[in-house]
C-alpha cells in the first residue's frame, strides 16, 4: 500500500510541478490546454514563442449518410472515433491567433442501419436494400477504417479559455469496409461480415469544421465522394457530427 501511495504521489508531483499561475492564482498552461496541460515537456517553454494546442485530437462521432438515403434514418447507436495527431504551425512567428495545422487521422465509421447490402456480381454494383420477413438478422451495420492526411486552417482567440474555429479537409485511403450482420439461431449469437464490395471508393476525401472552447469543440464532417463508386450502386456520402476533446 506505502508503495502504490508514493507512485501516486511522484505522479501527481510530476504533472503540477510544469503548472503555471497567474496573478490570481489560477493554473494556467502556455502550450497545452487539454488533459495533458499540466506537463510542459523535458525543456522548459520559451516564453517568446507562440503558443501550440490542439495536437491530439479525438473526434467522437454520430456517424450517418447523405445522398439515396436521408440523414436521421438510420439508429442512434451509429457511433464512431477519429483520432488525430497534428502540427501546430503559427502562421507568424509573433502570431498564435492563426494557425495551420498537418498530420495523420485514423477513422473508425459504424452505421447502423439494420437493412442489408447485397452485391450484384455481374454488374459490380452493390445495392442497398430494406429488411423484410424472411432475414434472420435483428441487426446490422456498415463499418470500415481508413488513414488520411488532414489539413486545416485555425483561427482563435487570445487566452488560454480562447474561442476557437477550425476549418479543414481530409484526403486518405479506406483500409478496410465491411457489412456486419448479427443474428441469433437456437439462443446462440452469430457475427458474419462481408467485405470486398467490388465498387467501394478507397479514396477519400472530405471537408470539416470545428467550433469550441480550449479543449473542446464541436465537429462536423461530409465525404464529398460516395461510398460505392459505381453510378448504378446506392449514392451514400458519410456525414459525421460529435465532439472533439483536444488532450494535447
Amino acid at each position: 500500500m506505502i508503495k502504490y501511495t508514493i507512485l501516486i504521489w511522484i505522479a501527481v508531483m510530476s504533472f503540477t510541478v510544469g503548472a503555471q499561475y497567474n496573478s490570481e492564482g489560477d493554473n494556467i498552461s502556455r502550450f497545452r490546454p487539454g488533459a495533458f496541460w499540466f506537463y510542459s515537456g523535458f525543456r522548459p517553454a520559451q516564453p517568446d514563442k507562440p503558443q501550440k494546442y490542439d495536437r491530439l485530437i479525438v473526434d467522437l462521432t454520430y456517424n450517418d449518410w447523405l445522398g439515396d438515403q436521408g440523414p436521421f434514418e438510420n439508429h442512434w447507436a451509429s457511433t464512431g472515433v477519429n483520432t488525430n495527431l497534428m502540427f501546430d504551425i503559427p502562421m507568424t512567428k509573433k502570431n498564435d491567433k492563426a494557425s495551420f495545422g498537418i498530420g495523420i487521422s485514423h477513422e473508425y465509421t459504424n452505421v447502423r442501419h439494420n437493412n442489408k447490402f447485397l452485391i450484384n456480381d455481374s454488374l459490380n454494383v452493390t445495392q442497398y436494400v430494406l429488411k423484410d420477413t424472411s432475414d434472420l438478422f435483428f441487426k446490422s451495420a456498415l463499418a470500415g477504417n481508413s488513414f488520411s492526411i488532414p489539413i486545416e486552417f485555425r483561427f482563435r482567440s487570445n487566452g488560454w479559455r480562447h474561442f476557437k474555429f477550425h476549418i479543414g479537409g481530409k484526403i486518405g485511403y479506406q483500409a478496410n469496409l465491411y457489412s456486419r450482420q448479427v443474428t441469433k439461431q437456437n439462443g446462440r449469437r452469430e457475427v458474419t461480415r462481408q467485405y470486398n464490395f467490388p465498387d467501394q471508393s478507397n479514396l477519400i476525401y472530405s471537408a470539416h469544421i470545428r467550433i469550441g472552447i480550449r479543449n473542446w469543440a464541436l465537429f462536423a464532417s461530409y465525404s464529398f465522394n460516395p461510398i460505392f463508386k459505381e453510378s448504378e450502386s446506392v449514392q451514400l456520402n458519410r456525414l459525421q457530427m460529435g465532439l472533439s476533446i483536444s488532450l494535447f
